[in-house]
């Protein structure tokens, strides 16, 4: 009995943390608003195409379907994503299993995960990143069910499964390519001839391809808008620095986690030693290695990188781990690395639902800086807007840069007209080209002190006849201040 208690603790253990995760994420979702990039995705489902200049079009079909046909709300968002950030790593507890783990092992080993900050913090937004990690798991863990039975009827829906959700990888996030290339990579291995003989690998694979193909098309016809953005119009200055090299090793520290980050060593490095050791093991290298070296590369040239760039290519490493056996010094580590994960995890939590931590902040701290400001700081300033907006009939309202301009189109675009003056192209040039509203008789501008606009020089032809703003305040410290000016053209005054 006392066998079967210990046993059940790492289980036990999970489903404590995600209670308690699903609990502060449900909290949450009634507390904060989007986050600049999640408005953006918001924004998506108010022009629904294949893909846009950031990112494939799943996250925007998907924000659509959460908001009924139009965008939808933060809380209505966030109580979704809350669900789904919660069952990554139950998730990610089948694919090992599905790999050969044994249950504890396997457990642990979501319970890791299920910590993480770039899991239990960045995984409650609304982004692609979301969609692709789960997209990616199910992915790798249908592989390895496949691989871990003969060619059978069994094997057989199960490679059809992985081939098509590598192509909704792709979907949602342009590195889900690398698991499609990372699938083939595997299916060829030595160990997996008898299953490569089939047909069954290849017509998965084919029906991802059928997914993929509508947004190559897309990409084709438009001349590649997506590529050029991502890797030409935001690259400037781009290239090799000890700069980028600081930035992807603090970003994995800061994100993973000290204790995690270790973990992952071990199992990266365990991972390459026992890469021909059967046809799971393959796939869990090429999955591994197939997306680790290009998001890495591109991560210690890109000036723009974000840690969780390479966050995909990390997601088999637990996988693996759980496959192997626990000595007693990695079960230490694990503990380390549950009870690090779980502090920074509580932290971040407190200090964006209770805003009276930000009185701790030294007061030189600019808050700007604190990107937690951006979920809270929107509510009055679009009560501002709308309520000129009411009073200036078919005024266009603009901001300077994408940041502001998704706030006010996924709050406002489904009954008010907004632009962009982003100094690059951005989506809102496809949506509403600037020349499309720079005629207007009256144009409301937004913006904030992240931003030094000098409103004569905004719009030099037009008279500033009105100016209002809007503060707003956390832990009773300032966190965002906005300007709404309305520019009249001479026509109109």
């Amino acid at each position: 009995m006392a066998e079967e208690n210990r046993l059940g603790l790492p289980l036990l253990g999970l489903v404590l943390v995600s209670g308690a995760l699903l609990t502060t994420r449900l909290i949450a979702a009634s507390a904060v608003g989007f986050g600049d990039s999640e408005a953006l995705y918001a924004s998506y489902a108010l022009h629904p195409a294949p893909a846009y200049l950031d990112h494939p079009g799943l996250i925007g079909l998907v924000a659509r379907t959460i908001g009924s046909g139009t965008a939808p709300s933060p809380h209505t968002a966030h109580q979704v994503t809350a669900v789904l950030a919660t069952l990554l790593p139950w998730l990610l507890l089948l694919a090992a299993r599905a790999a050969g783990a044994e249950k504890d092992a396997a457990c642990l080993a979501a319970l890791v995960v299920a910590v993480c900050p770039e899991i239990s913090v960045g995984l409650f937004a609304m982004t692609p990143d979301l969609l692709l990690a789960l997209v990616w798991v199910a992915a790798i863990g249908l592989a390895a069910l496949a691989l871990a039975r003969s060619p059978s009827n069994e094997s057989a829906a199960c490679f059809v499964g992985a081939g098509l959700l590598a192509g909704i990888a792709f979907s949602a996030k342009v590195p889900g390519g690398l698991l499609f290339l990372a699938l083939v990579c595997a299916y060829f291995s030595p160990a997996a001839r008898a299953h490569a003989r089939t047909v069954w690998p290849w017509a998965g694979l084919s029906l991802g391809a059928i997914v993929i193909f509508p947004i190559i098309w897309f990409e084709a016809r438009t001349g590649f808008p997506m590529l050029q953005h991502r890797l030409v119009d935001t690259q400037v200055g781009s290239g090799p620095s000890l700069r980028n090299v600081g930035a992807v090793l603090g970003g994995q520290l800061l994100y993973v986690s000290p204790v995690i980050v270790i973990l992952a060593g071990w199992a990266a490095i365990d991972l390459f030693r026992k890469r021909h050791e059967d046809a799971i093991a393959s796939l869990l290298y090429y999955a591994f290695v197939v997306p680790f070296v290009p998001l890495v590369l591109l991560s210690l040239w890109s000036r723009v990188a974000e840690p969780h760039w390479i966050a995909p290519a990390l997601l088999v490493l637990p996988i693996h781990a759980a496959r192997r056996p626990i000595t007693r010094i990695s079960k230490r580590m694990v503990i380390a690395a549950v009870a690090v994960g779980g502090a920074i995890t509580a932290f971040v939590h407190a200090w964006v639902l209770v805003p009276s931590v930000a009185r701790f902040a030294p007061a030189s701290v600019d808050p700007k800086l604190d990107i937690s400001s951006e979920l809270y700081g929107w509510p009055e300033a679009l009560t501002t807007v709308e309520q000129i907006s009411a009073e200036e009939h078919d005024a266009v309202i603009v901001g300077p840069h994408w940041v502001i301009c998704a706030q006010l189109e996924a709050a406002l675009g489904a009954t008010h007209r907004v632009g962009c003056m982003t100094p690059i192209r951005d989506d809102f040039d496809v949506w509403r080209p600037r020349a499309s509203w720079q005629s207007a008789e009256k144009i409301i501008f937004v913006t904030d002190k992240r931003f030094e606009v000098d409103l004569s020089k905004v719009f030099p032809d037009r008279a500033i006849t009105q100016l209002d703003g809007s503060t707003a305040f956390r832990g009773g410290r300032i966190s965002r201040v906005f300007t709404i000016a309305v520019f009249s053209s001479p026509s109109s005054r």
